[in-house]
C-alpha cells in the first residue's frame, strides 16, 4: 500500500506564496507520475499540475506561470510552489501517485 501525505497548507493573504510537500511511501516513488488537484467548495476536484517520472511538467491555465511543480526523487517527496495566490485559489489540495495514490488533502485559504 502507498501513502501519501500531504502538508504546507494554511492561510495567505492574496498576492502571497506556500509551498506544499507530499511525502510517499515505498521505493516506487521514482517510477509515478505524480500530480496535484484540488477541490473548492461546491465544485468538482480540478487538476492542477502534473510531473513525470522524467521531469516534465503540465499545468491548468489557471495556474501557469504562478505554480511550480518539482519532485526530489531521494526524498520520495514531490511539491507545490504557489505564487501571486488569488482568492480562487482556496481549495482542499491533493496530491496523488499514478492517479491511483491519493493523499488526505491539505487546505489552502486565500484572504483578499
Amino acid at each position: 500500500q502507498v501513502h501519501l501525505v500531504e502538508s504546507g497548507g494554511g492561510l495567505v493573504q492574496a498576492g502571497g506564496s506556500l509551498r506544499l510537500s507530499c511525502a510517499v511511501s515505498g521505493r516506487a516513488f521514482s517510477s509515478y507520475g505524480m500530480t496535484w488537484s484540488r477541490q473548492a467548495p461546491g465544485k468538482q476536484r480540478e487538476l492542477v499540475a502534473f510531473i513525470s517520472t522524467g521531469g516534465d511538467t503540465h499545468y491548468a491555465s489557471s495556474v501557469e506561470g504562478r505554480f511550480t511543480i518539482s519532485r526530489d526523487n531521494a526524498q520520495n517527496t514531490v511539491y507545490l510552489q504557489m505564487d501571486s495566490l488569488k482568492d480562487e485559489d482556496t481549495a482542499v489540495y491533493y496530491c496523488a501517485a499514478n492517479g491511483n495514490y491519493w493523499g488526505q488533502g491539505t487546505q489552502v485559504t486565500v484572504a483578499s
